[in-house]
């Protein structure tokens, strides 16, 4: 009897021993990625986690850990659409169709989603897209489709300054405007007494087109204005988390826009922002967005194929990617890989990737382009936006607006108005694209190549952009 209770007492000790240093298994970095690949994004970051927090790994693999739980999470965020609340509003923003209308958009990926945990997750803005993808394929006339207000706007605008341009090509039409800017974090997203570091778009001072920037307020008092050499431009702020209120960062600045046109054909003179510069670089690819494929490479000998001017090239490309490419609004670029390809591969995109895609092209033909973004300042239609600047020998940097498009005139130099000119409505924050902020970012940003929105982190990470909202109040 003894030796079965003392049997017993042994079997019971070597349990809670066990049950107190459980023996651990983990997946590799591999097989991590492997899930994730295949869209088992939820099974990647628990056995991500796991790793991390008992596998001891290098720290490489700490890294490449921490991006791809990162990672997921932004994928979820922007496909956050699924089940019947989705379905929901499919019927009633589209209304009737049939089984075989929605296979189609779905193969076409017109209908943009991806499988995620075994279901399907569509992408936020997959509905408002599909919307305009079905109107661009149906035929309308000029005279049936009209003018939407923003485009009668800026076609107005771009008659009268090509009208005010026929001397020189100097910026006129001042418009000065009065910016209110507020980001917001969410309540207890950083712990309370943290200090939470702020960037928030600030205009460049060093382009003819944007003068006279005065700051009238900021909120805290305390802020750094990054030098106007760096290319991606912002102000620095910090701000003490409380428990339960949101952090607030609030800016009030003004500052003077003008447009600026140029005829490219009558054109001879150098320009006041003809400078020296070294535009090898600006020929050059910049991964990972920035990249010669063969694709690219292929696409762009063919719409160029037996010219030798550089205007002439540009206009090409200009209206190649105008008659192909639909604009919709875009995933967060930090989740697609190669934008130029995702371009090209669905026949649509937003501002930047368009952009993107020009630029792709253009550089490949050994034509310096810069990009060039901020924000469209046009009353009612106030918007982050992506554009670039052409270097012309002896006129200098020209801008180019890709998803402006051609104008509906009759009158071709107002119909082309934007691939050589734009308009006095324009916020230019960045001279860049994947540039540095400063201060520099310890984490990694919401928006690893644009600027536009700002960007938050603290010490224990990056916040993300569904951890904070934005907004922009403009006075003319």
């Amino acid at each position: 009897m003894r030796f079965f209770i003392n049997l017993n007492v042994f079997v019971l000790f070597i349990i809670l021993i066990a049950c107190h240093n459980p023996v651990k298994t983990f997946r590799t970095f591999s097989a991590i990625n492997d899930a994730f690949n295949k869209g088992d994004l939820s099974i990647a970051v628990v056995w991500a986690d796991s790793l991390l927090a008992f596998g001891n790994p290098d720290s490489v693999t700490v890294q490449k850990l921490n991006s791809l739980v990162d990672m997921a999470d932004r994928i979820k965020a922007d496909f956050s659409l699924s089940g019947p609340e989705f379905e929901i509003k499919l019927k009633k923003e589209i209304g009737d169709y049939s089984v075989s209308d929605r296979a189609q958009w779905e193969h076409k990926n017109w209908l943009e989603y991806r499988i995620i945990d075994g279901t399907n997750h569509y992408f936020k803005r997959a509905i408002p897209n599909l919307k305009l993808i079905l109107n661009s394929s149906r035929s309308f006339s000029m005279a049936d489709q009209g003018l939407d207000p923003q485009a009668a706007f800026c076609l107005g605008h771009s008659a009268k300054v090509i009208r005010l341009s026929v001397k020189n090509n100097h910026p006129i039409i001042p418009v000065k405007m009065k910016v209110s800017y507020r980001l917001t974090v969410n309540a207890d997203a950083v712990p309370d007494g943290e200090m939470v570091r702020c960037w928030l778009p600030w205009p460049h001072e060093n382009h003819e087109r944007q003068s006279e920037v005065k700051l009238l307020n900021s909120s805290p008092v305390n802020y750094s204005i990054a030098s106007d050499s760096v290319e991606q431009r912002s102000v620095y702020l910090e701000k003490i988390a409380i428990k339960g209120k949101p952090v607030v960062f609030d800016l009030q600045f003004e500052y003077v826009s003008k447009a600026q046109y140029f005829n490219l054909k009558k054109t001879h003179e150098v320009s006041g922002n003809h400078q020296i510069v070294n535009v090898k670089r600006y020929m050059s690819e910049q991964p990972p967005q920035i990249v010669f494929t063969d694709e690219i490479k292929h696409l762009s000998d063919s719409i160029v194929q037996g010219i030798s001017d550089q205007q002439e090239k540009v206009r090409r490309i200009y209206y190649w990617i105008n008659d192909h490419v639909i604009w919709t609004g875009a995933l967060e670029y930090s989740i697609i890989p190669f934008i130029p390809g995702y371009v090209l591969c669905n026949q649509r995109g937003d501002c930047g990737m368009q952009t993107l895609l020009f630029m792709a092209m253009a550089r490949y033909q050994q034509i310096p382009v810069k990009w060039q973004s901020g924000w469209m300042m046009h009353p009612g239609a106030v918007n982050l936006h992506d554009w670039c600047e052409v270097f012309y020998d002896r006129i200098g940097w020209v801008p180019l607006d890709m998803s402006f498009n051609l104008q509906k005139s009759s009158d071709k130099e107002i119909k082309e108005f934007y691939i050589s000119g734009i308009d006095s409505y324009r916020l230019i924050v960045n001279d860049g694209i994947g540039s540095r902020l400063m201060p520099e970012k310890r984490f990694s940003r919401s928006e690893p190549y644009d600027f536009q929105r700002g960007e938050v982190e603290w010490r224990g990470g990056n916040l993300y952009f569904n951890q904070w909202n934005y907004h922009m109040d403009v006075q003319y």
